[in-house]
C-alpha cells in the first residue's frame, strides 16, 4: 500500500508535532505517494512524462534509468526479503536503517537493491519539469546559514559528485546536530545507512547520464541544477527538522 504524505513523514523518522506543520503545505504540482510500506515494493511511476526532462535529461535515459535499473532493484529487493518472511511487512528505510539486524544471507542484497529503490525514489521526486534554478524559502535560508551561499553549496555539491570514484551518489544531508552537510556515498548506500537524513541527492552512475553527456560527469552535474524542484526540497527539509 502506498504512502501518503503523513505516513511517509512517519517513516523517515519525523515527530507528531512536524506531521501537523506537515498538513499545512501546500503539495507540489507534481508530488505522488510513492515509498511503499510492505511488500511486494513497487516501481513508483515517475511524476512527470519521460521526456519532460529535456534536454537535460534525456527520454531514452529516462526510460532505461527508470524502468530497467530502478524496476531491478525493486525485483531483486522483493526476492532477498521474500526468503525471510519474518521481513515482510517493513518499509524501505527500516531494512536500511537496521541493516546490521537482517539476516546475513540477505544483508548485502538489501543494502543494494533497498539503497537502490530509495535513492532512485527520492531522485525522480526531486527533479521536475519547468523547476531549477535558485532555490527560494527555507531552503535558501539554510544553504546561506551552512555554506554561506547557494553559489558555494552548488559548487562544493558539484566537487563532490565529481570527485566520487566510480559509482555513486552525491547529497546534501542533515545531520543528527541539525546541521547541513555534502557528502558522497558510494554504490547505492543511502545516507540513512549512516543516521542522516537525506535532503537532495544526485544520481552520478554513468547510466544516469551517459547517453547524453557520455564521460562529462561534470557537465551533467552542472545541467542538473535546472532541474531541481525545490517547493518538494523544501518539504523534505521541514521534514528533516
Amino acid at each position: 500500500m502506498p504512502l501518503n504524505r503523513r505516513q511517509l513523514l512517519t517513516l523517515l523518522g519525523v515527530g507528531a508535532g512536524t506531521l501537523a506543520t506537515a498538513e499545512l503545505w501546500p503539495a507540489p504540482a507534481a508530488a505522488v505517494d510513492v515509498i511503499p510500506v510492505s511488500q511486494p515494493f513497487t516501481l513508483p511511476p515517475l511524476p512527470y512524462a519521460y521526456n519532460a526532462l529535456e534536454p537535460y535529461i534525456d527520454e531514452r535515459t529516462m526510460r532505461f534509468h527508470h524502468d530497467k535499473h530502478h524496476q531491478a532493484y525493486v525485483d531483486n529487493l522483493n526476492a532477498a526479503i521474500a526468503q525471510h518472511p519474518e521481513l515482510s511487512g517493513k518499509g524501505v528505510e527500516d531494512l536500511l536503517r537496521h541493516l546490521n539486524d537482517l539476516p546475513a544471507s540477505v544483508r548485502t542484497t538489501v543494502r543494494n537493491n533497498g539503497g537502490g529503490h530509495l535513492n532512485h525514489t527520492l531522485f525522480w521526486e526531486s527533479m521536475g519539469p519547468r523547476v531549477g534554478g535558485e532555490p527560494t524559502g527555507a531552503i535558501a535560508v539554510a544553504l546561506v546559514k551552512n555554506f554561506g551561499s547557494f553559489a558555494a553549496f552548488q559548487q562544493q555539491f558539484n566537487e563532490a559528485g565529481a570527485k566520487r570514484f566510480g559509482s555513486g551518489w552525491v547529497w546534501l544531508v542533515r545531520t543528527p546536530e541539525g546541521k547541513l552537510a555534502v557528502i558522497s556515498t558510494p554504490n547505492q548506500d543511502s545516507p540513512i545507512m549512516e543516521g542522516l537524513f537525506p535532503i537532495l541527492g544526485n544520481d552520478v552512475w554513468e547510466h544516469a547520464y551517459y547517453l547524453s553527456y557520455q564521460n562529462r560527469r561534470g557537465d551533467y552535474l552542472k545541467a542538473w541544477w535546472n532541474l531541481v524542484n525545490w517547493p518538494v526540497i523544501n518539504q523534505r527539509l521541514e521534514g528533516a527538522i
